[in-house]
């Protein structure tokens, strides 16, 4: 009795052994994760690239579903009786160990496309009776956990097809170049009949033994009645193909990217193919013209502003011409700002009320700390609404706007606005970043501008971005229309000139051209230089980005979005409940003042209530007056404006350069001489002279035109200067 319940014991721990290793003897993965080739597909399923896995394989993520035709094919030749057995054919095992038994040899080994599937999952399994009893029972086990269908998914996903083809639809692509849903029956056919023996048969070895398999194949799907008699005729006469085919390449930077970020997986994005191939072909023409005069690299990105969706991406022109550079993908490259952000500053500052659209905002040297930006054309204006200065790109004007708004705020506004590209601290850049001190990416940038656009229209901005005042984005997007730049687009350079808001942007040393424009519908982005940083002379937003931009532009379609903020593809004006409907001094851009002679009334953001008042007229018989160093410049471009015949300052003079406080660095000749600086200072009488005083020492004098040359030692100096009337004026610098 004791051995009998020993058996018995015994028995029943190794069956309940037996079936916890049934119930779990799947994975719950049955393929690593980690081996997949990564698929970028565009927004309609079409391939825009693919990379090989990291094992060497073309191994195309996992698909749900299997095209009919494969299906058809593969059960037919494979099993036939797969939707009808749980896994194992008892009677084709059977089959195939007598003929193995009669020939002496393995010649079928009798498996269902479950099983196979089980024995690609266990790469390495030795090829035994043990082995196929395991790959029994787990597929039994298999059948009862996944449906056919997805058991169908699975093998074509794994499935051999050659070489280092893995996969139908990779197989699909390498082989045909079109996706699985879309094969013919005799392409169909030949895939179902490659896993059989793929090291022995594909396109490329035994193509007799191929092509008749797949003839058989292709008759008994005829006589079961799959393939009607004209598609049968013609799928015999379908000729095999010679080699696998190269891939798609129609975003080889984008394809890369999601390489990184999203190894392995089938990304499928918003590009529009036809767009891509077209916003390409744009790039890579005027990248030929551009070559020439050693600018070597250009890139450009769409964006559709309804739903933010990068529509076109080209990373970079003519990828495959080997030149050094030509891979890097430029629009996720940080690059030197220029003058790009200038608006993003307009706007912030419109919408807290530092400014108001036409603000005259100073234009003279400046030397800020040993900062001393200049203009473009190296002039200055005295004084230059704010909107104006932004549509020149006026960068003394931009640098003053940014020391009234804050660096500290603007850096925020930046990060709030998703730059990701600030790895130092605001007052590292201090305000050079306005002025490309900062560097960015083309997508990031691009993405703001677009941004802006949609907040305007639909109200509805991402949590956190800052620029979100209408009339402010209203007020931005009127001043970027208008044109007249110092370094103006040769506009017979393009077709037309679609309406937009743009900006151009030129890097220190014609590094970096950029150029953005955005509709209501649109925002584009246009990149031009080098990859490795060499400065072209010449090389400048508005000549070489600019035209590519409006090429660009001109190839999108109006979206035709009509809604309360846009019509007939551009920005209808803000409703007058939305902002402050205030009078403005039209001669200083300031809020009206009580001595202002005329006024303007003009729809302004809320925060504009507290914006200062017209400090230029001051006098009750509204004579508009300016600081005698804004005056100096400004009269030279405004023949209108009156010498003033009371003096509302309190000084007749001023210095024009350097401010007080300047910290100065003394140029040297090539010779290794010092040179002097210039010292130049404005008096409101023409001819009046002055005497001039260095650290107490009289040092010379000046008539009419007050400049004096110094070359004073390093240090902390005092300049005085005095005029016949006993008027002064004193600044400190450091010569450095």
């Amino acid at each position: 009795m004791k051995s009998i319940k020993r058996k018995y014991t015994f028995l029943a721990v190794a069956g309940t052994i037996l079936l916890v290793w049934y119930l779990f003897c799947l994975p719950s993965r049955l393929f690593r994760s980690d081996v997949y080739s990564t698929v970028v597909l565009d927004r309609s399923g079409n391939m825009l690239g693919a990379r090989i896995a990291a094992d060497g394989q073309w191994r195309f993520p996992e698909c749900d579903s299997v095209p009919y035709k494969f299906a058809a094919a593969l059960t037919e030749f494979e099993d036939r009786y797969f939707f009808r057995h749980k896994g194992v054919n008892i009677l084709a095992l059977g089959r195939a160990l007598i003929g193995n038994i009669k020939s002496g040899r393995v010649t079928s080994g009798g498996s269902t496309i479950t099983m196979q599937l089980i024995r690609l999952s266990r790469p390495g399994a030795p090829r035994n009776i043990k082995e196929k009893l395991i790959e029994a029972i787990m597929a039994l086990r298999m059948e009862e956990t996944y449906s056919k269908r997805e058991i169908l998914a699975l093998y074509a996903s794994h499935a051999p097809f050659g070489g280092n083809v893995v996969g139908l639809e990779a197989a699909a692509w390498r082989y045909f170049g079109r996706p699985a849903s879309e094969l013919s029956w005799a392409e169909a056919a030949t895939l179902a009949v490659l896993p059989n023996a793929p090291a022995n048969v594909h396109p490329g070895k035994n193509r007799e033994n191929l092509q008749a398999k797949r003839d058989r194949l292709l008759k008994r799907l005829h006589e079961k009645g799959y393939i009607n008699d004209e598609d049968y005729e013609l799928a015999l006469d379908e000729r095999l193909v010679l080699k696998p085919n190269a891939l798609p390449q129609y975003a080889p930077h984008l394809t890369d990217y999601y390489n990184k970020i999203r190894k392995g997986e089938t990304v499928r994005t918003g590009i529009d193919i036809d767009l891509q191939q077209r916003v390409v072909q744009c790039v890579d023409k005027w990248n030929k013209d551009l070559s020439r005069r050693g600018i070597a690299d250009m890139a450009a990105v769409v964006i559709d502003v309804h739903s933010g969706e990068v529509i076109a991406y080209c990373g970079n022109a003519v990828p495959d011409n080997g030149r050094e550079g030509a891979m890097v993908d430029i629009p996720n490259s940080p690059r030197s700002t220029g003058s790009i952000l200038k608006p993003f500053l307009y706007c912030a500052s419109l919408q807290d009320g530092t400014i108001l659209p036409g603000t005259l905002m100073p234009d003279l040297p400046v030397n800020i700390g040993g900062f001393s930006p200049k203009n473009f054309d190296l002039e200055y204006h005295g004084a230059v609404p704010a909107n104006i200065a932004l549509a020149r790109s006026l960068n003394v004007p931009a640098v003053n706007m940014l020391r009234r708004y804050g660096i500290p705020k603007f850096y925020k506004v930046l990060e709030d606005c998703g730059m990701t590209t600030l790895t130092r601290s605001a007052d590292e850049y201090g305000l050079s970043i306005i002025l490309g001190g900062a560097e960015g990416k083309l997508l990031d940038i691009t993405r703001i501008y677009a941004t802006m656009s949609r907040v305007y229209q639909t109200g509805e901005a991402p949590e956190g971005f800052p620029l979100t005042d209408r009339v402010a984005l209203w007020h931005t997007f009127e001043a970027l229309k208008g044109l007249g730049r110092p370094d103006e687009i040769d506009l017979r350079l393009v077709r037309s000139v679609r309406k937009a808001a743009w900006k151009t942007g030129t890097s220190w040393g014609f590094r970096d051209a950029w150029a953005v424009g955005v509709t209501p519908d649109y925002a584009v982005g246009v990149w031009a230089g080098n990859a490795d940083g060499t400065g072209v002379p010449g090389l400048t937003g508005a000549m070489t980005s600019g035209p590519v931009l409006f090429d660009i532009l001109n190839m999108l379609p109006t979206a035709g979005a009509e809604n309360t903020y846009a019509s007939g593809g551009w920005f209808l004006p803000p409703l007058s409940g939305e902002g402050l409907e205030t009078e403005v001094c039209p001669q200083s851009g300031y809020l009206r003042g009580q001595y202002c002679p005329q006024a303007d009334t003009l729809l302004l953001p809320k925060e504009a209530e507290a914006s200062a008042v017209c400090p230029y007229h001051k006098t009750a018989d509204g004579a508009f007056v300016l600081p005698p160093a804004m005056e100096w410049y400004y009269k030279k471009s405004h023949p209108e404006y009156e010498q003033p015949k009371t003096n509302a300052w309190t000084s007749a003079m001023e210095f024009i350069y350097p401010e007080s406080g300047s910290r100065i660095h003394l140029p040297r000749q090539l010779g290794g001489e010092i040179e002097g600086v210039v010292f130049n200072l404005a008096h409101r009488n023409a001819s009046a002279t002055v005497w001039w005083h260095l650290d107490g020492d009289y040092i010379g004098q000046t008539t009419d035109i007050h400049q004096l040359t110094l070359a004073p030692s390093p240090g902390v100096h005092h300049l005085t200067v005095i005029d016949a009337q006993g008027n002064s004026k004193s600044i400190s610098f450091t010569i450095e």
